[in-house]
Parts: C-alpha cells; sequence; structure tokens
C-alpha cells in the first residue's frame, strides 16, 4: 500500500493527462495547471486517456514519489467533473486503486 500519512489530503485531477511525464513534469502540472503545492504532501492523482493507468505523486516530506498501477483489463472509475481537480476521502482513494470495475455504474457514483 502507499504510505500516505493520514493528515495528507488526496486529489484527482479532471481531464486525461500526458502518461509519459515523470514526477518532475507531473509537479510541474500541479503547480501550473491545478495551481495547487506540489510539496505539500497531499497526494495528486492523474489518469490517462485510455483509463487503464493512473499515476500518483506526492512528497512524504523526505523526497517526491511516484506511484503507478496499470490495468491489464477495464478501467479505472474515477468522480466525473468538468475542470480542475476533486477532492477524494482515503476510502474512495483505495476504491480507485482496488479498480474495482464490476460495480454497477450507480454503486459507483454512491461511493464518487
Amino acid at each position: 500500500m502507499i504510505p500516505i500519512s493520514s493528515s495528507a489530503r488526496i486529489w484527482t485531477a479532471t481531464g486525461y493527462t500526458d502518461m509519459r511525464k515523470g514526477m518532475q513534469g507531473l509537479s510541474l502540472l500541479v503547480q501550473e495547471s491545478l495551481g495547487r503545492d506540489p510539496f505539500a504532501e497531499d497526494v495528486f492523482v492523474f489518469r490517462g486517456r485510455g483509463g487503464s493507468l493512473i499515476t500518483a505523486v506526492w512528497h512524504d516530506g523526505i523526497g517526491l514519489l511516484l506511484y503507478a498501477k496499470r490495468l491489464d483489463r477495464g478501467r479505472f472509475v474515477r468522480p466525473v467533473t468538468v475542470d480542475g481537480v476533486v477532492g477524494l476521502s482515503a476510502g474512495q482513494m483505495s476504491y480507485l486503486l482496488e479498480a474495482s470495475t464490476c460495480a454497477t455504474p450507480a454503486s459507483i457514483l454512491d461511493l464518487l
């Protein structure tokens, strides 16, 4: 599991991200596009166009960390919004990382 402090806030970027970016590119995206501080120990989650890959970047107080997960089949489900960034709870983040695509759309919306 990802070692995230209990006080960390989790943010998911809306839209699609170029998943070729590394931790420096994603940190720059956090600063310029989302208007947030990538070194504030918050977790920022990005999703690629296909939906089978997510990347998370955060600073743990010592250094910048990068987490990536690619699904063999299915897609990651995330909240539907128009623009910007959406806050997630720890439970929602766990649900996102588990990639529970067998749930019905109505039950997904209840959780997100």
